[in-house]
């Protein structure tokens, strides 16, 4: 039996950033990981035999981790801006052409619109919208490291009753309706409020999701790991380790006894450990089954990841260079109609026809993730997210669909290529294509995410009721015991937010 300050259970970079600020401040601290390594969804690695491309298996981008984490913790991990925020390629009267958007607002950006839209009106409502997004986006960052604010608090920071109706209090889809003509750029949009969240634009759930992927930093820009997602996790690795943090791997916890004045974890092994505080890394549903309690409900997952390895890049119909297209994120089946009509579909339990999808080629951004040799031969990565495909839908034939899935997202891809994908995808050392694709289902059996949920649960609004007696959102029904994942409040996405504010919550108490 062995006797800790705090036991975190879960790996995952939360588990780890909670790691460093607790052992920052001198206390004893003890990571149980169930897998043989530490790092969760936010793991690199060799995924295709014999190529050495270090591909980010599972989440891929960095947004909403804050720069002050990184500072506080003096972590040698940078991000990468990419100079293309979205491509999305469509076809009017035949000809092939595509929405250009640039991460820095220019000429072409407008004149891009003004292909589309045959006027300045969308563009103009474009800055607006996002303009009303950076204001929010501005008050609410700084709260996400502080005790949760109040609604009435927020909302009085913000100072805005407009902004606050319309990203707050309205649903997304009727905001988009009321901001945007043009069902192309209604769905860009859109597609922030829909990655990892199975919903449709008219309920809250897509408001929610929106703010949490524009936020970030202030600013809400994606950016690109260097040398992968598993860059962080090795930084953080080296920081705890440093730290004097003991991390045991292979140790599968069985069960979790909170007692009034310390918490008992069992391990499956049969090892026990005792500590004054436990730290939650894992899903709060998996961390209600080993406390012998049912599972909260919550939204299943209903996202398909699919990573590719290409031995060059395809040409497009529109003209415009792979390098920009697949830079930032390219957009495909993501109108503001197919979006909703492909919800609808999977609702019934149906994949959707139209299957909606985000790619890009981290490579472009971060060649460091390849070797030499695949550099000088072209090589590039390729990840495709797919929208909409809720882990029901896997169920009763998991590998047909996933098949079935990897076909329509490659066909709905092919529509815009003058060379079909399929013919610039590399081989393995045994011959096989490079790509693999991850299902809901993947996601739960290989890194415990329960029903392939991203955010573990429903992600829930920055902010707490007037009458809440919540003060950092990492709290459970025991006092000894706090959520330091993505089941927090403002947990979700390769954040290190919950690791952080589930430290804060303890060493406030002791």
């Amino acid at each position: 039996m062995s006797l800790h300050d705090v036991v975190i259970v879960g790996g995952g970079h939360n588990g780890l950033v909670a790691a460093c600020y607790l052992a920052k401040a001198g206390k004893k601290v003890l990571v149980l990981e169930a897998n043989q390594q530490v790092g969760g969804a936010s793991t690199s690695e060799y995924v295709f035999a014999g190529r050495a491309a270090k591909l980010s298996r599972y989440s891929y981008l960095v947004s909403l981790l804050p720069d002050q984490i990184i500072s506080d913790l003096k972590l040698n991990f940078k991000t990468i801006s990419r100079k293309v925020s979205s491509y999305t390629p469509y076809q009017n009267q035949n000809e092939d052409s595509g929405l250009l958007v640039n991460r820095v607002w220019d000429e072409s950006n407008k004149e891009s619109f003004f292909k589309l839209t045959k006027s300045n009106i969308e563009s103009d409502a474009w800055l607006k919208f996002y303009d009303q997004v950076s204001k929010l986006a501005k008050v609410i960052a700084p709260t996400l490291l502080m005790p949760l604010p109040t609604k009435s608090e927020l909302k009085k920071r913000l100072n805005d009753d407009q902004i606050w109706k319309i990203f707050i209090e309205q649903s997304l889809g009727k905001t988009l309706d009321e901001s945007f003509e043009n069902d192309l750029v209604k769905g860009v949009v859109l597609t922030d409020g829909l990655i990892g969240t199975f919903t449709s634009a008219y309920e809250m759930q897509a408001n929610i999701c929106f703010l949490y992927h524009l936020i970030g930093n202030g600013t809400g820009e994606w950016k690109v790991p260097k040398g992968g997602m598993g860059a962080l996790i090795d930084e953080l690795y080296k920081k705890v380790i440093s730290l004097g943090v003991e991390i045991k791997v292979n140790s599968q916890v069985k069960a979790v006894n909170a007692q009034p004045d310390l918490v008992s974890v069992e391990v499956v092994d049969g090892q026990k450990h005792e500590a004054k505080y436990l730290l939650s890394n894992v899903a709060p549903q998996v961390l209600a089954r080993l406390q012998g309690e049912v599972p909260p409900a919550s939204l299943e997952g209903s996202q398909i990841k699919i990573n590719i390895l290409l031995k060059k890049l395809p040409r497009f119909k529109s003209g415009v260079a792979a390098s920009d297209a697949f830079m930032g994120t390219l957009h495909v089946n993501e109108s503001f109609t197919q979006l909703e009509r492909a919800y609808q579909q999977a609702k019934a339990g149906e994949l959707p026809k139209e299957l909606p999808l985000e790619m890009y080629c981290h490579s472009l951004s971060d060649n460091s993730i390849l070797s030499d040799e695949l550099n000088q031969q072209g090589y590039h990565t390729l990840t495709i997210f797919a929208l909409h495909t809720p882990a029901k839908l896997f169920d009763k034939e998991p590998q047909k669909i996933k098949e079935l899935a990897k076909q329509k997202a490659l066909a709905a891809l092919n529509q815009y290529l003058l060379d079909p994908i399929e013919d610039c995808l590399a081989t393995d050392t045994n011959g096989q294509l490079c790509i693999e694709v991850k299902s809901p289902l993947d996601l739960e059996n290989e890194i415990n995410l329960p029903r392939g949920n991203i955010f573990h649960k429903d992600l829930s609004m920055p902010f707490k009721e007037d009458d809440s007696a919540l003060k950092w959102g990492v709290e459970t029904k025991h006092p000894r015991v706090f959520l330091c994942g993505a089941g927090a409040i403002r947990g979700g996405g390769v954040s290190g937010i919950a690791g952080h504010n589930a430290a804060m919550a303890v060493l406030e108490l002791n």
